[in-house]
């Protein structure tokens, strides 16, 4: 789903004193948590590489530097956390929002803020409490207390609700917030006097919470993360006799998960690769050599997507770091802008599997599923995803008229490939490293950022020097989308734990493994389902909420983890891209500055395209786990 800049699109009028000095206040404090943040990024990277360095240099591992950096991480999740909601960078659906008059979208936006609230209100107590409970556990090497760890999500959800009090008051007026506020007392007092009635439905409550309450919350803005914790919270408050510190446990969990550690590593790689020139360096050398024939320019799009594509942890971003080098100069040579974005959405949509894809990662984390093997197994599908656009593109071409620029003298088809040369090897080295198991995503990763800092610093040296206050921009920028996604993954845990407790994941598993057509359904089905949670909750979200669900049933049907995973992330894919509710695809018009309106009918041969492949995949096993080692 990317991040979203602030949809606020103006400031109340009659913003009081209080509210004035409660919104300087709070700025004061982001800058302060922006700092701290940075450090924090900085010592992230600082402490795992001393740790690659003395296992594989040294031959002496560091036994305290994954609980420290566990520690750390939980701290920079929730700071993350906390900077995304102050920017507005919360991963959210905004299609239905964004279509009304800008005084509904102020009133939604301050709805959503006012959600947001309650639930950060709710969980402050069982967080103080939850870490209260983790100070009798010392950790085994630094011999510290765990609670000190999960102090981070007391003090993460205290300054969540600032943020958000914030924000409220920087942009809604008095009428505006009665109104919400209206609304939200009214449900939660319905809900409550209707205790005795939902208990009575059963299981059938959980359509009330997890389908109404998530579908709605989602529909006017409410960023997915906090939709997920406020139906999980509700259900449990309203239908359970369940403490509610077991959210804020959950929560922890999923959060803290040391596989996760990758995921703010490979983001900061993502976006120093973009300070550095990196990626537009690959993209130069890659135009000198089929810059001149018919589709060059498109080619060299796709090639550049395939490349990047994974590393930076946001579709949005690795489109932002590709398309302004390339569509103004593919606009000169006659391209259509409409027809460019549809290219640019797709070739978003035919990377999701490339390592180090973070919904893979993820997918190891919570289904306990080798992350090597899942990007071993990714690569194939990717290039058959890819050829598959690619033949699009050449079909098209051929209706384009001839070009007249002419190719590449040699020299400066050697000089920008020498150039290239550090752009070309970072992601070979990258991909290689984890696929042949010689280090871990997280070490692999630690090691990128190390690789992009050296060759900014001698760039610097001997070339251009890049500003300091760019590469503390993208600290920030990196903690924030990390913190965006991390929470994410633990308001769905919670959510995921609430489910299997009430029975339904035993009855999902029932059903699928009873229905006829027995692998071959299951999979079509998977394939439909996986488009429309695409569409709606992006991928992270998605497959840490209906993962730990529906591999149990794939795995009972005979299907490989590998290959049903690979699957589900290529529909994914194909349903964050495809309108009218793929928030992928409403990006790509952003990046290409066009209507979507006028994308919309030029897009849907590409997606056919990657549909053909999607179904080439699901049901050619050997392309997902073909290349896997046999054992």
């Amino acid at each position: 789903m990317g991040r979203f800049t602030d949809q606020w699109v103006h400031p109340a009028a009659n913003a009081t004193s209080l509210g004035h000095g409660l919104d300087t206040f709070v700025r004061c404090v982001m800058r302060a948590v922006e700092v701290l943040a940075a450090v924090l990024m900085v010592a992230e990277a600082l402490i795992l590489l001393a740790g690659v360095i003395s296992r594989y240099v040294l031959d002496r591992p560091l036994v305290w530097s994954d609980e420290l950096a566990v520690t750390l991480f939980s701290w920079l999740a929730m700071l993350g956390a906390v900077l995304a909601l102050d920017r507005g960078e919360h991963m959210r659906l905004t299609a239905l929002v964004n279509r009304m008059p800008a005084r509904w979208r102020v009133w939604c936006e301050t709805l959503g803020a006012l959600v947001v609230c309650v639930f950060v209100a709710l969980i402050i107590v069982p967080a103080a409490q939850h870490a209260h409970d983790q100070m009798d556990i010392t950790t085994p090497a630094l011999e510290i207390p765990d609670g000190l760890r999960c102090l981070s999500l007391v003090v993460g959800t205290v300054l969540m609700l600032l943020a958000a009090l914030a924000r409220m008051a920087r942009h809604s007026n008095a009428r505006q917030l009665l109104g919400a506020f209206g609304v939200v007392a009214a449900v939660a007092l319905a809900l409550w006097f209707a205790r005795p009635l939902l208990e009575s439905f059963g299981n059938f409550n959980l359509l009330i919470f997890f389908v109404f309450i998530v579908g709605v919350c989602v529909a006017f803005g409410v960023p997915i993360a906090f939709a997920f914790g406020t139906a999980t919270l509700s259900y449990l408050a309203l239908t359970t006799e369940a403490p509610l510190v077991i959210v804020v446990g959950r929560m922890d969990e999923g959060m803290s998960n040391m596989i996760l550690l990758a995921v703010p590593l490979f983001v900061l790689l993502g976006a120093l690769i973009e300070v550095s020139g990196l990626a537009r360096s690959l993209i130069e050398f890659m135009a000198s050599l089929l810059g001149h024939i018919r589709g060059g320019l498109q080619y060299v799009l796709l090639a550049a997507m395939f490349l990047v594509s994974g590393i930076s942890g946001s579709k949005a971003a690795d489109m932002a770091a590709v398309a302004p080098a390339l569509l103004p100069e593919m606009q000169k040579r006659g391209s259509k802008p409409e027809e460019l974005v549809a290219l640019l959405s797709s070739a978003g949509a035919m990377t999701e599997t490339i390592p180090p894809s973070l919904v893979l990662i993820t997918i190891g984390a919570v289904c306990g599923i080798s992350i090597s093997a899942l990007f071993v197994g990714g690569l194939l599908p990717a290039v058959v995803a890819t050829i598959a656009i690619a033949l699009v593109c050449w079909r098209r071409s051929r209706r384009e008229p001839s070009i007249h620029a002419q190719r590449a003298p040699l020299r400066t088809v050697l000089l920008t490939f020498v150039k290239a040369v550090p752009a070309l090897a970072l992601p070979i080295l990258i991909r290689s490293a984890v696929v042949g198991g010689i280090a871990t995503a997280t070490e692999v990763s630690t090691l990128g950022v190390l690789y992009v800092v050296v060759y900014g610093v001698i760039l610097s040296l001997f070339s251009r020097r890049i500003p300091a206050r760019r590469f503390y921009t993208a600290l920030v920028d990196s903690v924030a989308l990390s913190g965006a996604i991390l929470l994410i993954i633990g308001t769905a845990t919670s959510m995921a734990w609430a489910l299997s407790q009430s029975g339904f994941s035993a009855s999902l598993v029932s059903l699928m493994q009873d229905m006829p057509g027995g692998a071959t359904t299951f999979m079509l089905l998977s394939m439909v389902a996986f488009v429309i949670l695409g569409s709606v909750l992006e991928g992270i979200p998605a497959i840490v909420l209906f993962g730990p669900l529906l591999f149990p049933v794939a795995r009972s049907l005979g299907i490989a983890d590998v290959h049903y995973a690979v699957t589900a992330v290529l529909s994914m894919g194909l349903g964050l891209f495809a309108p009218p509710f793929g928030v992928g695809f409403y990006t790509a018009c952003a990046i290409g500055k066009v209507s979507p309106d006028r994308v919309v009918n030029r897009v849907w041969t590409y997606l056919g395209a990657l549909l053909v492949a999607l179904l080439l995949v699901a049901f050619v096993p050997w392309l997902s786990i073909g290349l896997l080692p046999r054992r």
